[in-house]
């Protein structure tokens, strides 16, 4: 007998499985996920429309927990039959989002692939999402998360609701039910929101837009949403849903749903109307409950979708004592002074802004926001793209607090050990038209080879000649130009920009700082963050992120609660240094209406070229606000805002942060602090060292009692040719505008010196009460040009 080897495997290869077991454990596993499948399948129905659906109200409550508003039931929720639903919106959303809808099963398998890709990679599980699908998350599911199982959910609904529903019957509570913004649920609400017409009455251009809006109304709405993120402003808004709604009507072309003479008829965005508010959102309350939602947003923890269906509470920080104290200040101004029968070309279009913020934790106490929000859209609090002139320099004066001057031997960046930081004893000149070096003494120049001359109110020198050397804490509480402009080249820009963010200003809304006139407040920063910032002086160069929101709830609990974080942006010594030089002006500078019986108050005016806008920014120990003022015609966008020109306004020669603005800032702040401890701010510490230190003339005007009734200012004798370099005189007013002008204005008329709202401002020497209107800053400044000299005349 023959004896055949046994092939037995001996080492490794024991533990490798067999073909034949690996396929069976294939075809099981694939079984049982079949199984599973057609398990769940068989075991979901097709659910109704969920009662959460219908819009709940939220309440908004004051600081003291008691009551606001209830917003939420006024919203129109009327759903449309198909037959009321224009073809032309059923084509747009079909071509635009699911152009295989009416042969589809409900979902689409390589968008679920992306998807569930997307969760891999520990992304949202957003996309993929079919019109069937996005009815079912939107009508029939409560649960709005982003996660696996309800992904999960979604699909196998979704399936059961294509196999079992007509398409037509899906794409009718589609449209009844998403969200197209602007509170309006259902395309029926969302045609009255925009256009104010039927759904049925909608054009095809009107639809495309409509469906363009309901990839995200944040981003598409043309009235913009800055309040919840800046990048959505008005402009980029409609720039982006004219794109996708020209990209949905050559969709429509392409898949045979509109002709292409009928596509030709829609190359712009149609015509929308504001957004409404009903008459319980009107004064202020329209304002605060706006500001309140889009800080909610914000914070991440609700969408704008769940919040617009309501069931929040909603807990804010605004004082209701004070936002009618604020708006009780800025009625009496009008109701006073400003009279548009009287003065039409004159008195129309005036605006008033103001925040007002505690300043131990950011919270907003108070803003005033405009007339009515029902009627004027543009929260006047929040940005408006008015500049705020000489407000912006005590951060040029913290700059140099905190880096200090470089020292001109050294390369252009330097160490801050290789700098010498100033004291308000520092000496700059203040003399007008003064020619701007760059920090190592060398002529600033731009691109063309032009210099800079920067020029003060009235083109009035301060000092004494021949020099006119002026102490820091003088340049501060005359508000003269020229020294501020020089500081901030000889501590750098960047830093300058760098000291304003750290105090609490957005970085996007800083503009010009490649120039000198950046130091006197060509940028655009918010009431509220510019009362922010100011708190951070306030309270000893701690900053705090102005909030509005205290905590949010539903029937689930508590959901949000805001928690106060704080940043030493400044040292003590620095922001207390601040502090000090700014009670100057309030004692006896430009800003003595703003002065409170029996406590310490710091401030700073600021005034714009041409009259444009003006502002007071003060503050005590507790409490920080500021007040704008400007000329515009309602809600313009932004961009495109127009600012008028307030001489005459309110029957002032001109208008000034030391005129209403302060007057507004003392009337609401006297009942604002009562209740508060007087308290006193913090003894500076002495910092610096006095930087270009020579035997310092007297400055003119004489800081005598008599004399800070006026502030009155020297005017200079006229420039020699030598000082002038190429021009040896200051250039008469002309149209002609600098070549740096972000707003293009003359602004030199009447002697006053106003310069334009970009590079090649000054802001003058204010007068400290509204009669002496002769003297007043201007900030942010014209660069009118003459021959290879650029002149900057503005406060």
């Amino acid at each position: 007998m023959i004896d055949y080897p046994r092939h037995n495997k001996d080492g490794w290869q024991r533990w490798v499985p067999s073909w034949r077991l690996v396929s069976g454990l294939c075809i099981a596993f694939f079984g049982c996920l079949v199984g599973a499948a057609g398990l769940a399948y068989a075991m979901v129905s097709v659910p109704v429309v969920d009662d959460s659906a219908t819009a709940q109200n939220n309440v908004y409550y004051w600081a003291d927990d008691s009551r606001m508003v209830a917003t939420g039931g006024e919203r129109n929720r009327q759903s449309v039959n198909l037959s009321q639903i224009p073809k032309a919106m059923r084509n747009a959303v079909i071509s635009q989002e699911n152009k295989t809808f009416y042969s589809d099963s409900g979902i689409d398998p390589k968008g679920i692939a992306r998807a569930v890709f997307n969760m891999a990679k520990g992304g949202e599980t957003q996309g993929g999402s079919t019109i069937t699908q996005q009815y079912v998350k939107n009508a029939m599911l409560n649960d709005q998360s982003q996660t696996v199982s309800r992904k999960v959910k979604e699909i196998f609904v979704s399936i059961k609701v294509g196999a079992e529903e007509p398409k037509n019957k899906i794409l009718e509570g589609y449209l009844n039910s998403a969200y197209y913004g602007r509170g309006a649920y259902g395309i029926q609400a969302a045609a009255r929101a925009y256009f104010n017409v039927d759904a049925v009455d909608l054009d095809p251009g009107q639809c495309a837009f409509l469906s363009a809006v309901l990839k995200g109304a944040t981003y598409y709405d043309p009235a913009g949403s800055i309040s919840i993120d800046p990048a959505a402003t008005p402009e980029a808004n409609s720039k982006r849903a004219k794109n996708q709604m020209q990209d949905t009507l050559d969709k429509m072309v392409e898949y045979g749903h509109l002709s292409q003479d009928d596509r030709a008829k829609y190359t712009d965005l149609p015509k929308v109307q504001n957004p409404q508010s009903n008459a319980q959102l009107g004064g202020q309350i329209g304002y605060l409950v706006r500001l309140a939602k889009s800080s909610v947003v914000r914070s991440g923890v609700v969408s704008e979708q769940q919040l617009e269906k309501g069931g929040y509470s909603i807990y804010t920080t605004f004082d209701k004592k004070k936002v009618n104290e604020l708006e009780k200040a800025v009625q009496k101004v009008y109701k006073e002074k400003i009279d548009p029968k009287k003065r039409p070309d004159k008195d129309t279009h005036v605006q008033f802004g103001g925040a007002s913020i505690d300043a131990k934790t950011g919270a907003i106490k108070a803003i005033y926001g405009g007339e009515d929000a029902t009627k004027h859209f543009t929260n006047n609090a929040d940005v408006t793209g008015a500049q705020v002139g000489s407000t912006f320099k005590p951060f040029v004066l913290a700059a140099a607090m905190k880096w200090g001057v470089r020292d001109p031997d050294l390369g252009e960046v330097q160490a801050q050990d290789e700098r010498t930081v100033v004291s308000p004893k520092s000496l700059y000149s203040g003399k007008n038209n003064l020619k701007i070096n760059n920090y190592d003494g060398s002529i600033w120049e731009n691109e063309k080879g032009e210099q800079w001359r920067q020029a003060n109110d009235g083109k009035d020198s301060v000092g004494s000649p021949p020099d006119y050397k002026i102490d820091l804490r003088e340049a501060m509480r005359l508000s003269v130009n020229s020294a501020f402009v020089q500081l901030g080249m000889d501590v750098g820009l960047d830093k300058v920009k760098e000291s304003a963010v750290d105090a609490g200003l957005l970085e996007d809304s800083l503009a010009g700082s490649g120039y000198p006139s950046f130091s006197i407040g060509v940028s655009d920063p918010s009431a509220i963050r510019m009362a922010g910032a100011y708190a951070t002086f306030a309270d000893s160069g701690k900053q705090r992120e102005p909030y509005s929101v205290t905590k949010v709830t539903n029937k689930d609990g508590t959901i949000f609660t805001h928690k106060v974080e704080e940043k030493q942006a400044f040292t003590a010594k620095v922001a207390d240094n601040v502090t000090d030089v700014l009670k100057t002006v309030v004692e006896k500078g430009t800003g003595t209406n703003a002065q409170l019986s029996g406590r310490d108050v710091a401030g700073k005016t600021g005034t714009t070229d041409g009259n444009k806008s003006a502002w007071f920014v003060g503050y005590t120990p507790q409490l920080s606000t500021a007040i704008s003022m400007y000329r515009y015609p309602d809600d313009e966008s932004i961009k495109n805002r127009t600012f008028l020109e307030m001489y005459g306004t309110g029957g002032e020669k001109k208008i000034h942060g030391a005129s209403f603005p302060s007057t507004i800032w003392q009337d609401y702040m006297s009942d604002a602090v009562k209740g508060m401890k007087a308290e006193k701010f913090p003894k500076p510490e002495p910092i610096g060292e006095v930087i270009n230190d020579a035997p310092s003339p007297t400055p003119t005007p004489s800081p005598s009692p008599s004399a800070s009734e006026t502030e009155e200012v020297t005017p200079s004798p006229s420039p020699s040719p030598s000082d002038t370099e190429t021009s040896p005189s200051p250039p008469a007013p002309t149209d002609t505008c600098g070549v740096f002008d972000f707003n293009c204005d003359d602004g030199n008329s009447a002697g006053n010196g106003n310069g334009g709202n970009g590079a090649g401002g000054s802001e003058g020497s204010e007068s400290p009460s509204p009669s002496a209107s002769e003297t007043e800053e201007d900030g942010g400044g014209n660069g009118n040009s003459r021959g290879n000299t650029i002149w900057g005349a503005n406060g």
